[in-house]
């Protein structure tokens, strides 16, 4: 039988890996007396843990919601995966980034030396795009309410800046897009679909009628909203899409990519997916990153590549008059 206080945690993790635990599930699984259990539970009351009991034909118990938080057991894979996600939220303008910092310092000092290993070479570097908004902070309590309305599915009141009248829309997804909170809505009074920025809402409450969430455009949130501020009317990729990656570091790429995906590779390379209006103007433009480039795909971006080559070498080699200078004699 394990010491008491092992044998704690270990119930403690069982009570949050499922809602119901049958008492005699719960001593087989901990090798002990449902009387063991009995005591265990009490023992965690004691410490804070809200254990309910529930009666029936195989009665157990259920860790439910409290009024305040107590301590938690995460195992490794998930512990790793907050403590990125807490370095993630630095950088989404959310208003909780010193909270998220503290927690996230709160969680490395009490890892194990393995998992700190796994979390340094894990390392995110955020980096805002060069057109991404900077300075439009939303409050938590902001995007807290406007997520419950998206949640609950009801009418979201609100003040917009810049607007002389409330607004009313039903809220159906809360998205990010170049460093900026979004809230995609369907307008009421204007009959229409519509994406506000988070930072100028400030809701109304109460919150009013529930209703029946539509199909955005496509059926495709990320697209709709890409189409948006791409000018489109209708939600779509860019017509040419391709893939490269590029032999230089993803901090270096990603402030001049706007809409596109930046994956580091390495410290000095990069997969890059991007788009534009042609393949040609597509290949242009990767080749302003001043870096080698190998072509993923796809073979239209490969054959604009050729093209651009030849006219490049072309625009080399033709001759031209030499340009009047300090250094040129007459």
């Amino acid at each position: 039988m394990p010491k008491t206080s092992a044998r704690l945690l270990a119930l403690l993790s069982l009570l949050q890996a499922r809602r119901d635990w049958p008492g005699a599930l719960l001593a087989e699984r901990l090798d002990v007396s449902p009387r063991t259990v009995r005591r265990d539970v009490d023992r965690l009351r004691e410490l804070g843990y809200p254990v309910a009991a529930f009666k029936g034909p195989e009665g157990g118990y259920r860790l439910e919601a409290g009024t305040e938080l107590p301590p938690l057991l995460f195992d490794d894979e998930q512990a790793v995966a907050l403590a990125l996600a807490l370095q993630a939220v630095t950088t989404t303008g959310a208003g909780v980034e010193e909270a998220a910092a503290r927690a996230l310092t709160t969680l490395r000092q009490v890892m194990p030396a393995r998992l700190r290993h796994r979390l340094d070479t894990l390392q995110v570097t955020a980096v805002d795009p060069a057109t991404a908004g900077r300075g439009e902070r939303v409050g938590g309590g902001t995007l807290m309410a406007i997520g419950a309305a998206v949640h609950a599915r009801e009418v979201l009141r609100f003040d917009y800046a810049g607007s002389d009248t409330p607004r009313r829309a039903e809220p159906h997804h809360l998205v990010t897009y170049a460093g900026r909170w979004y809230l995609v809505a369907w307008d009421l009074d204007r009959e229409d679909w519509r994406t506000f920025r988070a930072d100028r809402i400030t809701p109304r409450v109460p919150t009013g009628p529930r209703f029946t969430p539509r199909e955005v455009p496509g059926g495709e949130v990320a697209a709709f909203v890409a189409g948006r501020f791409q000018g489109a009317e209708a939600p779509g990729d860019w017509p040419c899409r391709g893939e490269v990656v590029l032999r230089t570091a993803a901090a270096t790429v990603a402030p001049y990519v706007r809409d596109g995906l930046v994956e580091a590779l390495g410290p000095d390379r990069c997969r890059l997916v991007l788009g534009a209006w042609s393949w040609t103007a597509l290949a242009a433009g990767l080749g302003r990153f001043d870096a080698d480039i190998e072509a993923v795909g796809p073979d239209d971006l490969r054959v604009a590549f050729a093209r651009l080559s030849h006219r490049y070498a072309d625009a080399a080699a033709a001759p031209r008059p030499p340009t009047p200078g300090p250094w040129t004699r007459r």
